[in-house]
C-alpha cells in the first residue's frame, strides 16, 4: 500500500472519528464556552485534537499491517509524549488545569523526546563566521526542552481564529515533508503525510466553508499541544545528525509565524508591564480583522506568509546560502515583524484603506455604484460625497461660469437622492472631478 493510500486512510478515519465524538462531547460537556476574548458566539465541541491523534495511530497501525518498520524507541518516544499531552489537553479542556501542570506535561514529553529517540538539539548548525557547527554541549538538552515548550504554546496561541491552527500547522507538516522527499529518506518520515492528512480531516470541520458560518469542532488544547509537540520533532530530527536534511537556521523558517507570533506577543506585553502569559486580543490575526477581513481571508493571508517562511526555508537549503545568513534573515524579518505589531494600528489604517480600494474597484467592475455601498467600503471621497445629501452647501456666486452649472447640477442631484440615489451619486462623481 502506498503512502497516498495510507495518508487517505488516515484522512478518513480522522473524518469518521470528528463525527462520532462531536455528539459525545455535547453530552459530556467537553465544548468549549464563548467569551469575550474569543470569535465564537456558541458552545463548540473541543474533539478535533483527539480525533486527529487516534487517527493518526489508525492510519499507522495499517502501516505496521503493511510490513513499514520504524526504530521501536522512537515510535513509542513520538506516541507516548503525543498520548501524554492529549491526555493532559483533555483533561485541561475539561477542568481548566493550571499553567504549572500544562508546562509539566510539555516538560515530561520533550524529555521523552530527547532521551527515548535521541531527539535532541546538539548544534546550532554552522551559525560562525567560519562555518564550524555551533555546538550546545551541556546546554543540549535544556535549549531543546524550551524550544519544545516555546513551539508548543505558540502554536496554542495561534489557535484563535476558525481555521487559523490547522493551517498553519499543514503548512509546516507539507514543508518538513516536502524537505525530507527531496534531500532526505521519506521512510524515516512517514508520520508526516500521516499527520498531514488526518489535519485536512479536521480542517473540514474547522474551516468557514462555503454554506457553513461558523467551525462546527474545535482542536482543543490537546490538538495544538500534539501539532506542537510533532512539529518540533521533525523540525529537530532533520535538521540534527550527519544526515541532517535542513540546516537548524532553516528550520526556523518552517515554524516562521507561530514563533514571530509569541515572541512578539511576550515582548509586548513585558514593555507594558504585564504578564507574558496574560491572554489579549492583539496578535496579527487580529490585527487583520479589526482592518476589515473576513475569517477566511485573515487565515488565507496568514496561511500564506507561512508557505513563504517554508519557501525561504527550502530554497535556503537549496542553494546553500549560508547559515549565519539564513539566520540573520531570520532576525531582521523578526524585528520587521515586531515593529508592525508595535505599530499595529498604523498598520490596520492601512490595510483598512486597502481594503477599501480593493473593494470598490470590484464594486465598479460589476456595474455598482461604490458611494451607496457599505460604510466599511467607502473610501474618503465616496463617503464625502455620500454625505452631499445633507450637507449644507456653501455660498457660491450663481453668476460665476464655472460655478454656476457645477452648483445647478447638485441642485438637480439633490432633488433626485430619494427616486434615484445611483444616478445622483454618478453625477456628483462626475462633478467633483471636473471641479
Amino acid at each position: 500500500m502506498s503512502v497516498y493510500h495510507i495518508s487517505l486512510a488516515a484522512l478518513t478515519s480522522t473524518t469518521l472519528l470528528i463525527l462520532l465524538l462531536r455528539p459525545l462531547a455535547v453530552v459530556t460537556g467537553l465544548v468549549d464556552i464563548p467569551n469575550e476574548r474569543k470569535s465564537h458566539q456558541i458552545p463548540t465541541p473541543l474533539v478535533g485534537g483527539l480525533a486527529i491523534f487516534a487517527g493518526l495511530v489508525m492510519a499507522f497501525l495499517l502501516t505496521v499491517a503493511e510490513g513499514v518498520t520504524l526504530p521501536l524507541r522512537e515510535i513509542l518516544s513520538f506516541f507516548g509524549g503525543g498520548l501524554l499531552l492529549v491526555t493532559v489537553g483533555v483533561i485541561d479542556d475539561f477542568f481548566d488545569l493550571s499553567p504549572l501542570a500544562r508546562f509539566a506535561a510539555q516538560i515530561a514529553a520533550a524529555l521523552l523526546m530527547i532521551f527515548g529517540a535521541g531527539v535532541v538539539l546538539n548544534d546550532l548548525g554552522g551559525m560562525t563566521l567560519s562555518g564550524r557547527l555551533l555546538t550546545m554541549g551541556v546546554f543540549a538538552v535544556p535549549f531543546t526542552v524550551f524550544a519544545t515548550l516555546g513551539v508548543i504554546n505558540a502554536l496554542n496561541m495561534c489557535d484563535g481564529l476558525d481555521g487559523l491552527s490547522g493551517s498553519l500547522s499543514l503548512v509546516s507538516l507539507a514543508g518538513l515533508f516536502l524537505a525530507a522527499y527531496l534531500w532526505g529518506n521519506v521512510a524515516d518520515v512517514i508520520l508526516l503525510p500521516l499527520l498531514g492528512s488526518a489535519v485536512v480531516g479536521f480542517l473540514f470541520f474547522n474551516l468557514r466553508l462555503p454554506g457553513r458560518q461558523r467551525a462546527s469542532i474545535f482542536m482543543g488544547d490537546a490538538g495544538s499541544m500534539f501539532l506542537g509537540f510533532a512539529l518540533t520533532w521533525y523540525a529537530v530530527s532533520l535538521s540534527q545528525g550527519e544526515s541532517r536534511v535542513i540546516s537548524p537556521a532553516a528550520a526556523l523558517w518552517f515554524l516562521m509565524l507561530p514563533i514571530f507570533d509569541t515572541v512578539t506577543m511576550m515582548l509586548r506585553r513585558i514593555l507594558r508591564g504585564r504578564s507574558p502569559f496574560s491572554p489579549d486580543r492583539e496578535h496579527l490575526h487580529h490585527v487583520f480583522l479589526l482592518a476589515g477581513y473576513t475569517v477566511n481571508e485573515t487565515v488565507g493571508l496568514m496561511a500564506a506568509i507561512a508557505a513563504l517562511g517554508v519557501l525561504i526555508g527550502l530554497a535556503s537549503v537549496y542553494w546553500h546560502v549560508p547559515e549565519l545568513l539564513v539566520a540573520g534573515g531570520f532576525l531582521l524579518v523578526g524585528l520587521g515583524y515586531f515593529w508592525m505589531i508595535m505599530h499595529a494600528w498604523r498598520v490596520m489604517r492601512f490595510l483598512h484603506r486597502s481594503i477599501c480600494r480593493r473593494r470598490i474597484a470590484g464594486d465598479r467592475r460589476r456595474g455598482q455604484d461604490p458611494a451607496y455601498a457599505g460604510p466599511e467600503r467607502r473610501s474618503g471621497i465616496d463617503r464625502r460625497l455620500a454625505s452631499a445629501q445633507t450637507a449644507t452647501a456653501p455660498p457660491v456666486n450663481i453668476s460665476s461660469p464655472v460655478r454656476a452649472p457645477a452648483m445647478a447640477t447638485r441642485q438637480r442631484a439633490s432633488s433626485d437622492f430619494s427616486a434615484r440615489p445611483s444616478a445622483a451619486a454618478s453625477t456628483l462623481i462626475r462633478v467633483a472631478k471636473r471641479n
